[in-house]
């Protein structure tokens, strides 16, 4: 028997809330899996749906197996005999995280005759991008609504790019109440990251300094910069674990100063649907016409 099995995992944060999907194909048959976990990280999702999805399998099939993580390939092709091999313990004495997962998976994997596939992430893929949102959608299944404040003004930012880069557009919508304000602009060549940051920070400018805002975004690296890596980056003067300078580094600055100023409550509105992120994507969209 012949199987296509496509699997994606993650958590947001990483560590925090995820989950895992995997949809398996044989002929016109196929079978969805999904799952999730209130406290986990984005590698654990990963080597959990390729766990389920072989173990789904009952007896010993030809493999073609997707995934979009480095880690759950090289660990199969690569590592885990070593690994296994040493007891589950670095050269080191350091034990092998997960280890506890690569155990579940070793003998799945000997029981079938798989070739094991990269796909690079968010590009395009079809397969890819529905094991993705399934993924999301289990994370979302068990993620707590946020509450929303209608005492607190809500600050929606977007943005628009043709090519990465390219000339890009950004929109924010701000609610105050009854009260809607909303603001865009472009650039003639930019990124999609860059526009990000500058609705942000354009967007936190419609409010007096002092004010409290909960401020909705659908980008990843925006949310996870500003409640999270920013604080490592402005330890080490805007420079990577690695020696690499942080990319946008200007953009970052220039918000890490302006959210001193604001008590911001940030949200994750990735999947979320909200009239006003639509609306803030439109202005950004309609801005790029003006790059």
């Amino acid at each position: 028997m012949k199987v296509v099995i496509y699997s994606d995992g993650g958590a947001d944060p990483n560590p925090g809330i995820g989950g895992w999907a995997a949809v398996l194909r044989s002929g016109k048959h196929e079978r969805v899996l999904t799952g999730n976990a209130p406290d986990t990280t984005n590698n654990r999702m990963e080597l959990t749906a390729a766990i389920e999805a072989l173990r789904a399998l009952k007896r010993p099939s030809q493999v073609e197996f997707h995934t979009d993580s480095e880690y759950v390939r090289r660990g199969i092709t690569e590592w885990i005999d070593k690994w296994a091999a040493n007891k589950w313990v670095h050269k080191g004495g350091r034990p092998v995280a997960n280890a506890d997962l690569w155990r579940q998976l070793q003998p799945l994997v000997k029981k079938h005759d798989i070739e094991w596939h990269w796909v690079k992430g968010h590009a395009g893929n079809p397969m890819n991008e529905r094991v993705d949102t399934l993924a999301r959608q289990a994370r979302l299944e068990i993620t707590p609504s946020a509450q929303i404040s209608a005492d607190v003004p809500r600050l929606y930012v977007r943005s628009s790019c043709k090519g990465n880069p390219g000339p890009g557009g950004w929109g924010a919508v701000l609610e105050r109440g009854d009260e809607t304000e909303q603001s865009s602009g472009s650039d003639s060549a930019t990124t999609n990251n860059r526009m990000e940051l500058t609705a942000v920070i354009e967007g936190l400018l419609l409010l007096p300094p002092g004010s409290d805002v909960q401020l909705f975004t659908t980008s990843d690296y925006l949310f996870q910069g500003a409640t999270r890596w920013i604080h490592g980056w402005r330890k080490r003067h805007w420079v990577k674990k690695d020696g690499k300078p942080v990319a946008n580094a200007d953009l970052w600055q220039a918000l890490d100063q302006l959210m001193d100023g604001y008590a911001i409550r940030w949200i994750n509105a990735k999947g979320q649907d909200k009239p006003a992120l639509e609306e803030a994507h439109k202005l950004a969209a309609n801005a790029v016409a003006y790059a």
